[in-house]
């Protein structure tokens, strides 16, 4: 079988579900199949075909104010030949579409159906009917984030999206997937609740997974690293990831605040990019006075982030926006780190609650400081939900059983190409 993703985003090192779908793809190698991947670029003299992970990819060109994305992603005329001629080239027996509502668009499922390739479409998010990440459902500080308020509405949309607002984006977009996706799955349940309450048609949810590694940091390779950032003896709290105001890290900060008087010693281990956490962050931390506890080291890979992750006693995710499944949570537990995560989103179906870490309303600082502070409390309790977390892994977030899951979506799809090819053309026929 051969299988084209569609993604926009190709580096494997600025992301979790990157590094999925490069694992995926040498899985799907492993057992005989193709893969490619047809992802953008927005340096016009990198459009063409290269190699990463052994994988081929073609990078389209776009480039254009992502002010307009409501409106270009429906159809990105800049994409639409390199689509088509991929297509004709690389003859795909299944299309799978993972990130396409900025620039691939959704054209290019229309494109993949029309070429005969059976057509799954895996949502990672929430922009099938969203502009952004989704923050309005749960009422915010005033409703303590306890509502779950999930459809889109143009009441909510505009005042959130203001200029930006397109009317008939969604409809449009719920009517391309119901014509021309034949599986529609996603990573979580929860974001199959949020994304059918919009009347969109949910498959099945295959949740993510990640590749364990031969081997993990040295006890030497941990305290070089604990010794380089001057966290020797520190009680290490650890939040990864693309560091955002929604991604809870003001919240965190207050967390710290509450923590420090019983855990001197504490400090927070920032894993994203500095300049963000400098001008986003910094003067709130100043301001709460535990900026001196607070220790950026940058966008980490390879070894250093694994140091880092070793490097923690408690990794936390706590997302006050919608959280569609935490693929960083994964990366903590195959370190047998115990982990504090959002109650908003699909964290509780990696995170099991009370077995392998906790599950809090951000919003809720003094319950979520609690949680941290029960494991920094009780090293061996905080052991225990770690190698726990660990088993859980191992035993339900494989890329093997993702690699798995993935085929029989692809044979469905499959199924159902062959079925339209047999259906008259014309009025009639899909």
């Amino acid at each position: 079988m051969r299988i084209l993703f569609l993604n926009e985003l190709s580096d494997p090192r600025i992301g979790s579900s990157i590094r999925q779908m490069y694992q995926h793809a040498e899985c799907l190698r492993a057992r005989g199949h193709e893969a490619a991947v047809l992802s953008v670029t927005q340096d016009a003299a990198k459009r063409g075909w290269t190699e990463i992970e052994g994988t081929p990819v073609y990078h389209a060109h776009s480039d254009y104010p992502v002010r307009f994305r409501a409106w270009v992603s429906l159809d990105n005329k800049r994409v639409r030949r390199d689509v088509l001629e991929v297509l004709a080239e690389w003859q795909p027996d299944v299309v799978h579409s993972h990130l396409i509502h900025t620039h691939l668009g959704y054209a290019s499922l229309t494109a993949a159906r029309e070429a005969g390739a059976g057509v799954v479409f895996t949502a990672h998010d929430v922009m099938s009917f969203c502009y952004q990440k989704l923050t309005c459902f749960h009422g915010g500080e005033a409703a303590g984030g306890l509502k779950r308020d999930y459809p889109a509405h143009w009441s909510k949309c505009i005042p959130c999206q203001r200029l930006r607002y397109r009317p008939g984006r969604n409809a449009r977009i719920r009517e391309v997937l119901a014509r021309d996706v034949d599986r529609f799955t996603v990573v979580s349940d929860e974001l199959g609740r949020a994304i059918s309450a919009n009347g969109i048609r949910v498959d099945r949810t295959v949740h993510n997974a990640i590749r364990e590694r031969d081997h993990l940091p040295s006890p030497e390779q941990v305290a070089a690293f604990r010794e380089q950032h001057g966290l020797t003896g520190k009680r290490v709290i650890a939040i990864g990831g693309r560091l955002h105001e929604q991604k809870g890290v003001a919240q965190l900060l207050k967390m710290l605040a509450r923590l420090e008087p019983e855990f001197p010693g504490v400090r927070l281990l920032v894993m994203g990019r500095e300049a963000i956490y400098r001008d986003a962050f910094e003067a709130l931390a100043r301001e709460l006075g535990v900026d001196r506890l607070v220790v950026p080291v940058g966008w980490l890979d390879g070894d250093e982030l694994q140091a880092a992750y070793a490097a923690s006693e408690v990794f936390v995710t706590p997302s006050i926006c919608f959280d569609t499944f935490g693929m960083v949570n994964l990366e903590a537990m195959e370190h047998a780190k115990p982990v504090v995560a959002t109650s908003f989103g699909g964290s509780r179906e990696v995170v099991a609650d009370g077995e392998t870490g906790a599950i809090e309303n951000p919003f809720d600082v003094a319950a979520y400081s609690e949680a941290i502070a029960k494991l920094l409390r009780d090293p061996g309790l905080s052991k225990r939900l770690g190698v726990a977390g660990r088993a859980r892994l191992e035993a339900q977030f494989t890329i093997e059983r993702l690699t798995d899951d993935f085929l029989a979506e692809y044979q469905l799809a499959r199924a159902a190409a062959a079925e339209r090819k047999q259906q008259p053309s014309g009025p009639g026929g899909r």
